[in-house]
C-alpha cells in the first residue's frame, strides 16, 4: 500500500485510533508484508495526530508487535525449507525492522532504544566453541543471529551517545566475526560496524578503528600456528577490506574534515607488523577471494604511501621499534617503488590463471622483481624478500602442474640465492613450502629431448640448487637448516621418487660437519618411517644417497658410536649396505679416518651404574668389544621362561663386528701387511666372548637362557651377512665357528627333543632351527660333520619328532608345534641334497607318507586323512592366565605355522615317496585337504600348499576335473586378494603359476578336460588384465611357459621329451601371441616409477642398491624379450616348431586383423595403444620371416599386400614395406603379385599406393634375384610413370623418387638399346619427370619435401637385407620412426637372456653401425586420405527482426520510454536487475544489453550511458537499448547503490568463485535479484564482496577456469528466466 494512500486516509479519517488498531495485528498471527508496511507509513505520519495519545501506543508496538514477530521469524527459520518461503521471511524481516526504526525515531527516546538494544544483544553472545550452525541463537527470548543483525542495525543510530552500550555491541560483533559463517560476517561488518562508524564523531571513529584493528591482529597472531589459521586469515581480510575506506584515508583528508581543535588521527595499519603478516598470508591463501582481498589491501597501502609522499616508516619509529619491517616507502624513490609494486600486483593477478601460456609471459616480471630487490643496496633494503616468497608459493599452490613446475624451475635457477642475505631469508621457505611442493612426484617426469634412464632435468637442477643454497648460507645457519630439511623428510608422507632425488641432492653437498645427534635421529626417522612402503630398488638407492650424506656431513666431534651404529642398523644389507660393495668400503674408510674424534660413549659398569669415561682415543674395536661384553651380559637369575630377545640388538652388533673386521683388514692392506693372518688374529680376539659362550651351550646347564638366545641370534646374523660374500673374512669366520659347531648342534638337538614346553618356546624353536639349518648347510662338506649329522643328530631328532606327532596330547601342544617345525626344517635341508639316499635320515623321512596317509582310527572312514590340516588345541592353562595375553595372540600364528609345516613335509614326501600316482581316493582327498588349507592359512603361508597342489593336480586332472577347477579358482582368488600386498603377492603368484600352468596341465586338450582348460584360459585372461595395472604379473607366466616349452638343441638326448612338452605350446598360442604384443600404456605415475628405476639401474656400481637388490624381471618389455628369445630357438626343420610359427603368423594376420585394429572403437593415433599393438605385430612377423616355409609365405603374401592398403602410422608402414621387400628378395617368383597391387582402383587406394612405391624404391635389392630383369624393370617403369601425374602431392613425390631410383638401374642401358627394342618416346617422358623433380629446388616447400624424402633413413642409409637384425627391428626402427622411447628394446636386454639364440639368418646386432648413427628425419610417412568435399548446408539460420512493428511505424514508438515501448509490444519484465558498472568494454556491454532485453530483465546499470552511442556497443546490442531501461551508476557510487537496493529488498548475487559459493545448477534465485557482474580482468573488487548476499559459480569441466563476462552473465540471466518462466510469461524462441 503506497504512502500516498495512507496519508490520504489520515487526512480524511475522523477516527485515527480505530485505523491504528485496524492496522495492528494479533500477537499470535503472522501478518503479511503489506500490512506491516502500512503500519510503518501510518506511524511515520503520526506527527499530524495528538502526540500524547499515540506515543504510548507506538512504544507498545515495539514490545507487542515488532519484537514478538521477529522472534517468531527466528523460530521459523529452521523449519523453513523452501526457497520462496525463505524469501518471504526475508521480506517480512525487512518490513518489521523498518517499522522498528520508525517507532524508535518517532519516540526520540534513547532510554527506549537502549532497552531494545539490550534485549537484542544476548542474541549475539554464542556459547564458547559454538558456531551459528551448532547454536542458531533461537532459545527463549533470543533472536536468530541474522534477524538480530537487522534489528540492531536500525537501533544503533540512536545509541551513538551511549558509549558503554555501543562498545559492548562492538565487542559482541567482533566475537561473532570469529565464529559465524562468512555470509554473516559480511552482514555484521556492513550492517553493524559501518552503522556505528557512520554515527560516530571522528574521535570515536579513530578509537573504534584502533580497537577493531588490535582485536583482529591479536586474533590472527594467536592462531598463526593452528590448523584454523587459514580461516582466521580469511575472516580478518574480510573485515579489513570492508573497513579499508576508513583505514586508508589520507592524513590530509582527515585534517580537512576535522575542526582545528581536534588533533586525533585514525590508526595506520601499515605500522603493524601483524597486519603485513595477514596480507602475506592472504596473498598465498588457498581461497581466491582471500587472495583478492589481500592484493586489494596491498594496492591501497601502496596508493596511500604514494599519495602521502612521506617516508614510511619514519626514522624515529624504525629506530625505536625492533620489530621486523616488511614494507617501506621512500619519497625520493617513489618511481622505483611504484614500478616494483605494479609488477608485483601484475604477477600475482596473472598467477590466478591456471594456463601456463598465460603465466609464462609474466615470468620475466619475476626476474625484474628479484633484480630490483637484489640491487637495492642503498642502506636499508626497501623490498623485503618475503614478498618474493609469496610469488613462488602462489605458483606452488597452482592447480596446474605446469605452472607448479615452472615455479619450481624458476626458484631452482634463482641466482640471487648466491647472496648470503637472500639465502638466509629464503631458508625457512625452502624447508617449508618448497619441500612441500617437492613431494609432488609428477615434477620429476622427463622433459622433451630426454631419454629413458637419464636423470630428470629437475633432479639435476635440484642437485645444483642444494649445493649453491647451502654454500651461500652463513656457516652458523647451515646445520640448523639442514636439520629442519631432514626432519621435513621424516614428518610427512613422501613418494619414492622425490625422496630419491632429494637424497641424491643432499649427497652432493660439499663435506662439512653439519649433522649432530639430532640430525642422525632425523635420518633414522626417514629410514624407519618415510621410506618403509617405497619400491625396493628406489628405497635402496635413496638409502645409498642418505648414507653418503651421513658420511660427508656428520660432525663426528658431536656424536657417539652409539649414534652412528643405531643409524647404520637401518641401512638394510639386502637393499643398500651390503658387505663388499664400494659403499661398504667407503663406510669402513670413514670410520677408520674418524676414529678418536667421536664423543666417548656412556658405559655401564658391572654394578649397573652408568659411568662416563673419556679415553684419549676410542677405537671401533674398543667400542665393539664393549658392546659384545654388554650384549652377552645377562644376570644369572634371569627368568628361564622369557620370550626371545629383540633381534635388533644382534643385527646392530653383527654389523658393527663386520665393519670392525673389515676396517682392520683394509688398514693392514694399506700398510702392506698380510691381510689373512691379521684378519684371523683380530677376529679370534673379537669373537672370543661369543665363542666362549657358544662352546658352553651343551655342557653348562646353568647358562642363562637369555644369554644362549642372544649368542645364537648374533651367530645367525653373522652367518647371514657372510653367506653373501666369499673372502678371507668368511673363511676365518667358518674356521672359528667350526670349533663350536658340535656343541651348538648338540645343544639345539637337546632343546628340540623335549625341553621346549612353554608358549614362548615356539619362537625360540624358530631361532634354533634357523641356526641349525645354517650350520648344517655350511659344514655339510666336512665328512666327519656330515656323517654325524645324517647318521646321529637328525635320526635322533626325527625319531623323537615322529613319536611326539603320533601320540596326540592336549597338554603337549607346544611340543607338537616344535616337532612339526623341526620336521619341516629337516625336509627343507634334505631337499637341498644334504642327506645321502642310503642314510638313516633319508630312510626315516621316507616314512612321512605312511604317517600322513595312515588309516584313521576305527570311528573314522578308513581312507580319511586325519593327519592333514591338523590343528593345535589351545592349552587349558592359557584361558586362565591373563598375563599371557600377548602370547595368546601368538597362538593363532603358531597354529597357522603348524599347518604350514605339515604341507612342507607333505610336499617333500611326494618328491621322495614311492614312484607313481597315489590311489585315486587318497589323491582326491589330498587335493580337497589342500583346498581347505588355503582357507585356513594366512595368505603369506600358502606356498607349501601350492607346491603340493602342483604335484597332485596332474594326477587327478582327468578323473576329478571339477575338483581341479575348484583348486585353480580358489588359488587364483587368493592371489587376487594379495595384489595390494607386494611382500606376499609375488611369491604366491609364482607358486600359483607353477601349479596352475604345470606342463602336464598345459598338455590337456579341450576334449580331455573341457572345464579345466576353460578355467585355465579364463585365469590367463584375468592374469593379463591384472598385468595392465600391475607391472610384472604377465612376466611370470610367459617366463614359466617359455621355460616349459623351450626346445633343447637339435640332436640332444632330451629331444624326444622336449618335443613332447613343446607340443603343448600348440594348444596355447594365445599366451605367446599376447606376449608378442604385450606392453600396456601405463599411467604417468607408473611410467615415472619405471623410468626412475632404469635411471638407478644405469648408475651401475655407483649405486650399491644395484648390487644388493636382485633383479626381479618386472620390466614391462620383458614378456616381449622373453618370447623373442623363445622364438629365436625355434628350428624350421622341426615340424612342431614350424606349426607353431605358422599358427602365430596366421593369428597375427587374420585373428589380429590389421583392419580390425585400425577400425576398433579405440582411437588410432600416433603412439596410441592401437598403434603400438600393430607395430609389435609386424615386428614379430618380420622376425619370423626367415624361419617360414616358402609355400606358406606364398599363402600369406596376399594378406601382407592387403595390409599395405590400410591406413597406418609411419612405423607400421616401414615394417610392412620392409617385409614386402624381404619376401620379394627371398621369393622373387611373387613379383607379379606386386604389379597387381598397382592395378587397384585409384579412388580406393588414395595415398596408400605410396607403400608400394616405397617398395619399388628398393628395386635395386630385388632385381638381382629376378628372372627377365629387363621385362620386370619395364613393368616397374610403367606403373611408376602413371603415378607421377597423380593429383596428390605425396603420391607424386613418392613416384618421382621411385622413378629416379628405378631409372638409375637400367635407364642408361635402355636408352642405348632404344633403337633395337625399345622405349620409344618413353625416355623423353622419364627425363621430363626427373627434370621436373630436380626443378623443385626453387619452389619453396616442394623443394624441402623433395630433399627430405631423399635424405630419409628408409630411402637412404637403410639396406633391407644388410640391416636385417633384432637390433634394427626392435630398437633402431622405432627410434627413427618417432615411436615413444618406452617401445625401444635395446639389444642388451636380449643379451642378458641365456635363452636367446643368434643365427646367421637372425643376427642380434647390425654388422655396420650406419643406421644407428643417424637421427630421425623430418619426413614422416602417413596415409592422409583426401578430404571430403565441402558439404552443403542442410539448414540456414534465419535472423528474425526483434520488433513487431515495421520500419514505417517505428517513429512514434521511439518517443516513448523503454518500458512504454515494450508494453506496446506486449513484452513482460522480470524483477531481475543487472549491474554492469564494473565492465568497461563496449562489446561486452552491447552483448549484455541484448541478452538482458531478450530475457526481460527489469533494467541494466552501466557506469556511463555514453557507451550507448559507441559503435562497438551498437554493433552487438542491435537496438536492444531502445527496449531496456538503462541506469548510470559510477563505480565509486556502487557501494551506496548496493546498500540502497538491499534496503529495497533485493538479494545481491555476485558471479565469483569462492570457498562458499553455490553452484548455479543448485541455486534458486529470489524473485527480486540484483546480479552484480565483475570487471573483465579483476572480477568483483574486494571491497564489494562483503556486500554480496550470495556468490554463484558456474560448474566447469575444462582447464581454462574463466568465461567471458558476457557469457557468464547470459548463463545466469537465462537460469533466472528459466526458474521464473511460468510467472513471467517469457516465450521460447
Amino acid at each position: 500500500m503506497s504512502s500516498i494512500l495512507i496519508n490520504a486516509l489520515l487526512s480524511s479519517c475522523h477516527d485515527p485510533d480505530t485505523l491504528f488498531n485496524t492496522l495492528c495485528w494479533p500477537t499470535d498471527s503472522w501478518p503479511d508484508t503489506e500490512r506491516v508496511e502500512a503500519l510503518t507509513t501510518f506511524i511515520d505520519g503520526i506527527g499530524k495526530l495528538p502526540q500524547d495519545i499515540f506515543l504510548p501506543k507506538v512504544e507498545s508496538i515495539i514490545w507487542t508487535q515488532c519484537l514478538p514477530l521477529l522472534l517468531k521469524v527466528s523460530d521459523g527459520d529452521g523449519a523453513c525449507k523452501g526457497k520462496r518461503v525463505q524469501d518471504g521471511r526475508a521480506e517480512i524481516t525487512n518490513a518489521v525492522c523498518r517499522l522498528l526504526s520508525v517507532c524508535i525515531n518517532t519516540l526520540c527516546d534513547t532510554a527506549v532504544s537502549g532497552r531494545v538494544a539490550r534485549t537484542v544483544l544476548p542474541s549475539f553472545q554464542l556459547p564458547d566453541g559454538d558456531t551459528e550452525e551448532e547454536h542458531p541463537g533461537q532459545g527463549e527470548g533470543r533472536l536468530g543471529i541474522d534477524v538480530a543483525i537487522e534489528a540492531m542495525s536500525v537501533i544503533l543510530p540512536t545509541l551513538s551517545s551511549d558509549e558503554e552500550l555501543t562498545t559492548s555491541i562492538l565487542s559482541s560483533a567482533l566475537s561473532c566475526i570469529k565464529t559465524l559463517s562468512d555470509a554473516l560476517v559480511s552482514k555484521i561488518t556492513v550492517r553493524l560496524i559501518f552503522t556505528l562508524l557512520n554515527c560516530y564523531s571522528e574521535e570515536r571513529i579513530a578509537s573504534t578503528l584502533q580497537f577493531i584493528l588490535q582485536d583482529l591482529c591479536s586474533w590472527h597472531k594467536s592462531d598463526s600456528s593452528n590448523t584454523t589459521s587459514p580461516v582466521v586469515t580469511g575472516r580478518t581480510l574480510l573485515c579489513l577490506t570492508a573497513l579499508s575506506d576508513y583505514l586508508f584515508s589520507p592524513a590530509k583528508l582527515q585534517q580537512h574534515t576535522l575542526p582545528q581543535s581536534l588533533s586525533c588521527t585514525r590508526p595506520d595499519p601499515r605500522r603493524s607488523l601483524q597486519f603485513w603478516r595477514i596480507l602475506q598470508d592472504g596473498l598465498t591463501h588457498r581461497d581466491n577471494v582471500s587472495r583478492k582481498r589481500a592484493l586489494y589491501l596491498l594496492k591501497r597501502c601502496v596508493a596511500l604511501s604514494e599519495d602521502e609522499a612521506l617516508e614510511f616508516p619514519s626514522s624515529s619509529v624504525s629506530s625505536e621499534d625492533n620489530e621486523e619491517i616488511i614494507f617501506r616507502w621512500a619519497p625520493d624513490r617513489s618511481k622505483l617503488l611504484r614500478e616494483f609494486w605494479e609488477d608485483y600486483a601484475l604477477v600475482m593477478e596473472t598467477l590466478e590463471e591456471n594456463q601456463i601460456h598465460v603465466v609464462r609471459p609474466v615470468l620475466n616480471r619475476i626476474h625484474t622483481l628479484i633484480q630490483t630487490a637484489a640491487n637495492d643496496s642503498q642502506g636499508v633494503s626497501l623490498f623485503h624478500p618475503s614478498w618474493l616468497l609469496g610469488v613462488y608459493q602462489r605458483m606452488f599452490h597452482s592447480e596446474n602442474k605446469s605452472v607448479m613446475r615452472e615455479g619450481v624451475d624458476h626458484l631452482l635457477e634463482l641466482q640471487v640465492l648466491r647472496r648470503p642475505a637472500f639465502a638466509l631469508a629464503f631458508s625457512q621457505f625452502i624447508v617449508g613450502p618448497f619441500m612441500d611442493v617437492m613431494s609432488e612426484s609428477s615434477l620429476f617426469h622427463r622433459t622433451a629431448g630426454q631419454s629413458v634412464g637419464e636423470c630428470p632435468e629437475l633432479g639435476v637442477k635440484l642437485q645444483v640448487f642444494m649445493v649453491t643454497f647451502f654454500s651461500s648460507l652463513p656457516q652458523e645457519n647451515r646445520g640448523p637448516v639442514l636439520l629442519q630439511l631432514v626432519q621435513r623428510l621424516g614428518s610427512q608422507h613422501w613418494c619414492a621418487v622425490p625422496v630419491l632425488f632429494l637424497s641424491r641432492a643432499l649427497s652432493h653437498l660439499p663435506p662439512c660437519p653439519l649433522l649432530g645427534p639430532d640430525g642422525l635421529q632425523a635420518l633414522r626417522e626417514v629410514l624407519r618411517c618415510t621410506m618403509i612402503t617405497h619400491q625396493v630398488l628406489l628405497r635402496g638407492a635413496a638409502q645409498c644417497f642418505l648414507l653418503n650424506t651421513t658420511l660427508s656431513l656428520t660432525d663426528v666431534t658431536s656424536v657417539t658410536f652409539d649414534d652412528v651404529f643405531s643409524l647404520l642398523v637401518h641401512f638394510r644389507a639386502d637393499e643398500s649396505l651390503r658387505r663388499g660393495t664400494p659403499l661398504w668400503n667407503q663406510l669402513c674408510d670413514w670410520l677408520a679416518d674418524s676414529e678418536g674424534s667421536f664423543i666417548p660413549c656412556d658405559r655401564e659398569s658391572a654394578d649397573g651404574t652408568s659411568t662416563s669415561t673419556s679415553p684419549e682415543r676410542e677405537t671401533v674395536r674398543g667400542y665393539v668389544q664393549h658392546q659384545m661384553e654388554f650384549f652377552l651380559r645377562v644376570p644369572a637369575g634371569a627368568d628361564q621362561t622369557d620370550s626371545v630377545p629383540d633381534p635388533g640388538e644382534a643385527e646392530l652388533l653383527a654389523k658393527a663386528i663386520l665393519l670392525c673386521v673389515d676396517i682392520e683388514g683394509r688398514t693392514q692392506r694399506r700398510s702392506g701387511g698380510e691381510e689373512t693372518a691379521g684378519v684371523s688374529g683380530g677376529m679370534d680376539s673379537l669373537f672370543r666372548p661369543l665363542l666362549d659362550t657358544l662352546s658352553r651351550l651343551h655342557t653348562n646347564v646353568y647358562l642363562p637362557l637369555r644369554k644362549t638366545d642372544k649368542s645364537l641370534q648374533l651367530l645367525l646374523r653373522l652367518l647371514h651377512v657372510l653367506s653373501s660374500t666369499e673372502d678371507s673374512v668368511t673363511v676365518s669366520m667358518e674356521v672359528l665357528v667350526l670349533g663350536v659347531v658340535e656343541p651348538i648342534q648338540e645343544f639345539i638337538l637337546r632343546r628340540l627333543s623335549g625341553e621346549l614346553q612353554e608358549l614362548c618356546d615356539v619362537e625360540r624353536a624358530e631361532l634354533y632351527l634357523s641356526v641349525l639349518k645354517e650350520v648344517v648347510l655350511m659344514y655339510s662338506v666336512l665328512e666327519w660333520n656330515h656323517s654325524k649329522v645324517q647318521e646321529a643328530y637328525f635320526p635322533r631328532l626325527l625319531r623323537y619328532v615322529l613319536r611326539i606327532l603320533e601320540i596326540p596330547s592336549v597338554a603337549g601342544q607346544v611340543s607338537r608345534a616344535v616337532a612339526m617345525a623341526s620336521l619341516a626344517m629337516t625336509c627343507e635341508v634334505a631337499a637341498l641334497g644334504v642327506f645321502n639316499l642310503q642314510s638313516e635320515s633319508t630312510i626315516l623321512l621316507a616314512h612321512l607318507s605312511s604317517y600322513f596317509y595312515s588309516p584313521a582310527p576305527p570311528p573314522a572312514p578308513p581312507l580319511s586323512l586325519v593327519h592333514f590340516n591338523q590343528s593345535l588345541l589351545k592349552p587349558p592353562t592359557v584361558d586362565h592366565v591373563s598375563e599371557q595375553g600377548p602370547l595368546l595372540q601368538d597362538w593363532g600364528r603358531m597354529a597357522a605355522h603348524f599347518i604350514r609345516d605339515q604341507w612342507t613335509c607333505l610336499g617333500y614326501g611326494r618328491r621322495i615317496g614311492p614312484p607313481g600316482p597315489l590311489e585315486l581316493p587318497r589323491a582326491s582327498g589330498s587335493l580337497e585337504a589342500a583346498i581347505e588349507a588355503l582357507s585356513l592359512l594366512p595368505s603369506g603361508l600358502v606356498l607349501p600348499v601350492l607346491d603340493f597342489m602342483a604335484s597332485m593336480l596332474p594326477q587327478v586332472a582327468l578323473s576329478e576335473e571339477a575338483l581341479c577347477v575348484e583348486a585353480v579358482t580358489v588359488s587364483w582368488k587368493l592371489v587376487l586378494g594379495l595384489s595390494s600386498n607386494p611382500h606376499d603377492f609375488w611369491p604366491t603368484l609364482q607358486g600359483f603359476v607353477t601349479m596352475a600352468f604345470h606342463h602336464s596341465l598345459l598338455e590337456l586338450t579341450v576334449d580331455q578336460a573341457p572345464g579345466l582348460t576353460v578355467c585355465m584360459e579364463q585365469v590367463s585372461v584375468e592374469l593379463m588384465e591384472l598385468s595392465q595395472a600391475k607391472t610384472g604379473v604377465f612376466n611370470l607366466l610367459i617366463q614359466h611357459c617359455c621355460h616349459t616349452w623351450l626346445p633343447s638343441d637339435p640332436g640332444s638326448e632330451g629331444q624326444r621329451q622336449s618335443d613332447a612338452m613343446f607340443s603343448s605350446a600348440l594348444l596355447h598360442p594365445d599366451i605367446l601371441a599376447e606376449a608378442c604384443v604385450y606392453g600396456p600404456v601405463f599411467r604417468r605415475d607408473q611410467r615415472l616409477i619405471q623410468e626412475v628405476q632404469v635411471f638407478v639401474e644405469r648408475l651401475g656400481e655407483k649405486c650399491a642398491a644395484n648390487t644388493a637388490v636382485p633383479s626381479d624381471n618386472r620390466d614391462d618389455q620383458f614378456p616381449r624379450v622373453c618370447v623373442v628369445a623363445f622364438l629365436s630357438r625355434l628350428q624350421p626343420s622341426n615340424q612342431l616348431h614350424e606349426r607353431l610359427m605358422e599358427e602365430l603368423v596366421l593369428r597375427f594376420l587374420f585373428l589380429f586383423q590389421d583392419e580390425a585394429i585400425s577400425k576398433s572403437k579405440q582411437r588410432y593415433y600416433s603412439n596410441s595403444l592401437q598403434h603400438r599393438v600393430k607395430n609389435r605385430v609386424w615386428q614379430t612377423l618380420l622376425m619370423l620371416l626367415p624361419k617360414l616355409r616358402g609355400e606358406f609365405v606364398g599363402t600369406i603374401l596376399g594378406r601382407v599386400f592387403e595390409a599395405g592398403f590400410v591406413s597406418n602410422q609411419a612405423s607400421v608402414k616401414y615394417l610392412i614395406e620392409w617385409k614386402m621387400v624381404l619376401i620379394l628378395v627371398q621369393y622373387p617368383e611373387h613379383i607379379d603379385r606386386l604389379w597387381t597391387c598397382f592395378r587397384v582402383d585409384q579412388e580406393k587406394t588414395k595415398t596408400s599406393i605410396c607403400t608400394f612405391l616405397s617398395v619399388l624404391v628398393h628395386l635395386n635389392i630385388i632385381m638381382p634375384q629376378l628372372k627377365e630383369k629387363a621385362v620386370q624393370w619395364r613393368k616397374a617403369l610403367d606403373v611408376i610413370l602413371q603415378w607421377c601425374f597423380s593429383h596428390n602431392f605425396s603420391v607424386r613425390l613418392y613416384a618421382l623418387l621411385a622413378l629416379k631410383r628405378v631409372w638409375g638401374l637400367e635407364g642408361a642401358r635402355a636408352e642405348a638399346e632404344e633403337g633395337a627394342g625399345g622405349l620409344g618416346g618413353l625416355a623423353t617422358v622419364v627425363k621430363a619427370c626427373l627434370h621436373q623433380a630436380e626443378a623443385m629446388q626453387s619452389t619453396g616447400n616442394a623443394s624441402k619435401n623433395w630433399t627430405r624424402i631423399q635424405d630419409h633413413f628408409f630411402f637412404g642409409v637403410f639396406h633391407p637385407v644388410r640391416d636385417y637384425s633384432v637390433e634394427t627391428i626392435f630398437y633402431t626402427f622405432p627410434s627413427l620412426s618417432e615411436v615413444f622411447e618406452d617401445e625401444w628394446i635395446p639389444p642388451w636386454k636380449f643379451e642378458k637372456l641365456v635363452d636367446f639364440s643368434q643365427s646367421a639368418s637372425l643376427p642380434l646386432r647390425n654388422p655396420v653401425p650406419d643406421l644407428s648413427q643417424i637421427q630421425p628425419g623430418d619426413w614422416i610417412q602417413q596415409d592422409k586420405g583426401d578430404q571430403d568435399g565441402e558439404e552443403r548446408w542442410a539448414e540456414v539460420q534465419k535472423k528474425m527482426t526483434p520488433w513487431r512493428l515495421g520500419i514505417q511505424e517505428q517513429g512514434p514508438e521511439l518517443g516513448l520510454v523503454p518500458q512504454q515501448r515494450a508494453a506496446r509490444l506486449g513484452k513482460l519484465h522480470s524483477a531481475l536487475l543487472v549491474v554492469a558498472s564494473l565492465i568497461d568494454k563496449p562489446t561486452n556491454l552491447g552483448g549484455l544489453c541484448r541478452t538482458c532485453e531478450i530475457f526481460g530483465a527489469s533494467g541494466l546499470v552501466l557506469d556511463s550511458l555514453r557507451h550507448v552511442s559507441d559503435k562497438h556497443f551498437q554493433a552487438l546490442s542491435v537496438s536492444s537499448e531502445l527496449w531496456l531501461p538503462l541506469q548510470e551508476v559510477k563505480p565509486v557510487e556502487l557501494a551506496d547503490f548496493l546498500q540502497l537496493k538491499k534496503r529495497e529488498g533485493y538479494c545481491i548475487v555476485g558471479v565469483e568463485q569462492t570457498a562458499n559459493s553455490q553452484s548455479l545448477k543448485d541455486y534458486r534465485f529470489p524473485e527480486k535479484t540484483l546480479l552484480l557482474l565483475g570487471n573483465e580482468r579483476e572480477g568483483i573488487p574486494a571491497n564489494l564482496l562483503q556486500l554480496l548476499d550470495v556468490c554463484v559459480e558456474i560448474p566447469q569441466q575444462g582447464v581454462i577456469r574463466s568465461l567471458n563476462v558476457h557469457v557468464s552473465a547470459a548463463l545466469l540471466v537465462w537460469e533466472y528466466t528459466r526458474q521464473y518462466l511460468p510467472s513471467t510469461g517469457v516465450k521460447s524462441d
